[in-house]
Formats: C-alpha cells, sequence, structure tokens
C-alpha cells in the first residue's frame, strides 16, 4: 500500500487535464493533482495537501518530459496565478481544453458529440485589449503588477506576453509617477490610488483609469503627461472613485482628468464605443471568429425573429441583426443597454429592440406577449442560466437555440435541462479566447426533437 501521507515522494503518470489546467495522476486508484504537468509525462511528486481520496502534489523531478513541453518564456510563470499552459505547445493546450468541453458534455449535460477541434489563435500571446493591475505599497514602494498565484500580495512584473507591450509601458510610467509622491499619499499604508486599468484597441489607441480611494488624485497632471508622454497612443485619462472597502474595482463616480472618457473598437465590421465600464470580450479576433461560429448555428436566412439574451453593449446583437428580420436584444446592466441602442443607432441598424431586466423575465414578458422567436442566442455570465430561464426560453418554441458560453460546466448543466424539455444538443464548437489560461469558450446548438433531420 502506498505511502498516503503528505510530504510522501511517488512516481507517478499524469494521464489527463483537470478543467483548471492542472495534470492528473493516479496513486493506487486515488486522484492526485499536479499542476504544470503534461498528459504523457512521468515525474517524482511530493504530495502536498491529502484528503481521504484526493490530494495535491508538486512536480519535484521530471522522470519522462513529454515532447510537447516548452520553456515558458516567463519569468513569473507559475508564481502570478494568470497562465496556466505556458508550459506546453499550443497544439497540446487546444487538446486539452477540447478534452474538458467534451468530458463536461459527456458527464454533466448526458451529451456524446464528435467535436471538432478548439478553434485555435493566429496570435496566442499580447491579445488581452483590458488590463486591470492591482496597485499595492510594500517596502516603501508602490507596485502596479498582478496577485500572486492564490493570495492578494501584488508581484512585481516587468511584462506579461498577454498584454500588449504598450500596456507594459504604461504600468512602468505610472510606477514612476507613484514613486516621487510625498508620503502623505500613502493613507495607513495603502497607496491612495487601488487599481490600474487600461483598455486599448486594435487602432493602437489606449485609454487609462486610475481607480483611487478618492476624488482628488494627487499629481493628476504630472501623471497625465508622464502617460502621454511614454505611450502616444493614449487618448483619455479617467479617474474612478471607490472608497467601498470591497473586492469590487470599480466605484460609481467617474472624472476625466484628460481627454475622452472612451474608445472605439471594430467588431464584425461595426464600431463600438467603450467606456471604462463597458463590457468586452478582451481577445477581438478571437471574439470574431466565436461570433462567425454562433452566426453559423443560427442559419439565418433574412426572415427570422431572434431573441438575444444576456446581450451586453450589443456585440452579438448587431452580428445577428445582418442575416435577421429583427433581433430582441436583453440585459440587466442599464448602462450596457444604453450602450446598445446607442451602438445600433451609430451603426445605422434599425431591426433590433433592446430591454433592460432580467433574462427570464423579459423572455417571459415577451412570450406573454404572443412574441414567437425562430432563435433565440444566449451568452450568460460563467454561472450560467438561471434555473427557471430554460423552461422559459423553451416555451416560446423556438426552431434553435444558440448557447454561446465561457464554463463547460455550467453549459453541460444547462443542455442537460433543454434535453428534458425536448431541446437536443446537435453539435457544438469550442473557441479559444483565452490563450495560456484554462478558460475555453464554447458554442452548441439546441435543437427542438421535430426539427432535428434523423436520416
Amino acid at each position: 500500500m502506498a505511502d498516503w501521507k503528505k510530504n510522501s515522494i511517488h512516481a507517478l503518470d499524469i494521464t489527463g487535464y483537470t478543467a483548471e489546467g492542472m495534470g492528473v495522476a493516479r496513486l493506487e486508484g486515488r486522484v492526485v493533482f499536479v499542476p504544470f504537468t503534461i498528459a504523457g509525462e512521468r515525474w517524482n511528486v511530493r504530495l502536498e495537501k491529502v484528503n481521504k481520496t484526493v490530494a495535491w502534489g508538486r512536480g519535484v523531478e521530471l522522470l519522462r518530459p513529454s515532447p510537447e513541453r516548452l520553456g515558458p518564456g516567463c519569468p513569473v510563470f507559475g508564481r502570478c496565478g494568470g497562465c496556466q499552459f505556458r508550459h506546453m505547445t499550443y497544439d497540446e493546450e487546444l487538446r486539452a481544453k477540447g478534452q474538458h468541453i467534451a468530458d463536461a458534455l459527456e458527464r454533466v449535460g448526458g451529451v456524446r458529440l464528435e467535436l471538432p477541434p478548439v478553434l485555435g489563435a493566429e496570435k496566442p500571446d499580447r491579445y488581452r485589449n483590458k488590463v486591470q493591475f492591482p496597485v499595492d505599497r510594500a517596502e516603501d514602494r508602490v507596485r502596479a503588477g498582478y496577485y500572486r498565484a492564490r493570495s492578494h500580495q501584488v508581484l512585481e512584473v516587468e511584462d506579461c506576453l498577454l498584454q500588449p507591450e504598450r500596456v507594459s509601458r504604461l504600468q512602468r510610467a505610472f510606477e514612476e509617477w507613484a514613486a516621487h509622491l510625498p508620503s502623505e499619499y500613502h493613507m495607513e499604508g495603502r497607496f491612495v490610488v487601488r487599481h490600474l486599468y487600461v483598455r486599448t484597441n486594435s487602432r493602437g489607441e489606449a485609454l487609462v483609469c486610475v481607480v483611487a480611494w478618492k476624488p482628488v488624485l494627487p499629481g493628476a497632471d504630472r501623471l497625465v503627461s508622464a502617460l502621454r508622454e511614454c505611450e502616444p497612443g493614449v487618448v483619455g485619462v479617467v479617474l474612478n472613485v471607490n472608497p467601498a472597502d470591497t473586492n469590487v474595482i470599480l466605484g460609481p463616480e467617474y472624472h476625466t482628468l484628460w481627454g475622452r472618457d472612451y474608445l472605439e473598437e471594430e467588431l464584425c465590421a461595426y464600431t463600438f464605443r467603450l467606456s471604462v465600464p463597458s463590457f468586452f470580450q478582451i481577445n477581438q479576433a478571437q471574439t470574431e471568429l466565436l461570433y462567425a461560429v454562433a452566426l453559423d448555428f443560427a442559419a439565418l436566412t433574412g426572415r427570422e425573429t431572434v431573441l438575444d439574451l444576456y446581450c451586453g453593449i450589443g456585440t452579438i446583437s448587431l452580428a445577428l441583426s445582418r442575416r435577421a428580420a429583427k433581433v430582441i436584444g436583453a440585459e440587466i446592466v442599464p448602462q450596457a443597454i444604453q450602450d446598445a441602442r446607442e451602438n445600433a443607432r451609430r451603426n445605422g441598424v434599425e431591426n433590433t429592440e433592446f430591454f433592460c431586466g432580467d433574462a427570464g423575465t423579459v423572455a417571459a414578458r415577451l412570450s406573454g406577449e404572443g412574441v414567437r422567436p425562430q432563435v433565440i442566442c444566449v451568452d450568460p455570465p460563467r454561472k450560467g442560466l438561471q434555473p427557471e430561464v430554460p423552461a422559459i426560453l423553451a416555451g416560446m418554441a423556438p426552431e434553435r437555440i444558440v448557447y454561446v458560453s465561457c464554463d463547460p460546466a455550467t453549459l453541460a448543466r444547462d443542455v442537460r435541462r433543454f434535453g428534458e424539455l425536448g431541446y437536443r444538443a446537435v453539435k457544438a464548437q469550442g473557441v479559444d479566447l483565452f490563450p495560456r489560461t484554462a478558460h475555453v469558450e464554447t458554442v452548441v446548438l439546441l435543437s427542438r426533437e421535430s426539427e432535428i433531420d434523423v436520416g
């Protein structure tokens, strides 16, 4: 019997991956999770946390490396917690993500589909168009970096391979500005600034937001000058005020320190105006690919009414509008609905209508008014659909439901719920919007049983 104790060391074979990207091994039938390992490798593993049937370990000696192993190319990989797959080839990462989707659909959703390979990114680095740096004062230095894995300790990061290089330059300019502020602006061990937020677009522009505890930012003019000098593409600097002692990043109050308070970005041939709080996918190129899959699954002919739930600022709605007779969007965030209406107006789109409200409530009201969309598109947050929503949507009797998901587990749970209501998953496609991290997007087509061609 193997020694199942903390700090014991065992030679183990890595056979697969968890949803979080850790390697999975077995020790006499019990599961051991080992980060930064690759399927097919053999490691000497030290058990660091042991439960009755599950343990978490650390690889201490690589006995048989995988041909898919890479040097991470990042000095803080494994410490900052941002990337999970930088130790392997991108092809192996995509295989791991595809297996994660398939496993979730089969084990949780009760659905076995022949899945095509996950659609990977042409450029798996430097893709993030929004970065939020926590700011901390430690050892008389102000740092804008990333949290160390599983902690709230800010790690000094010279550069990050997921963010554009201009973001790193702005980060360093901010730290240099902070270093010259008088000590009175360090409040009870905390620096006056809570977060540095940078949003970029494909035109090479940047919008910078400084999140502070109070509505007055000392040395604001010098900060604006420093940011503009280091990066000519800066179009605006905004102060956000958040006095609440919570982990919510943005507060309710905004002041424009210089320039404008928004960026514009192109997506699917439409132009969107993005303010600091606007939701927008962080990988523009892969988002276009994701929406292309959703449009393909929707199979629109120009005659359909489409209901787009969790529509945000209207990105999918506008993409759908090009091929639909009418698109009705719903979103619970009032500012997002205002942005969606304005985005439709700015792009000359006249066949959309947007409502503010909870997805289930809006869908139930529309159903009561006799609205019968032929296609419903849902793109919910990570927690998936609320329990009552699948039945409401099935009651509207659409021919097809296109489910866009950022979490395979909650997607699979909802696929099972729809299956019990007469909607079967007929195909799925993974799209990698977040290379080098454990996150993956999936699009699933659900069709009403009577509409499925079984021939």
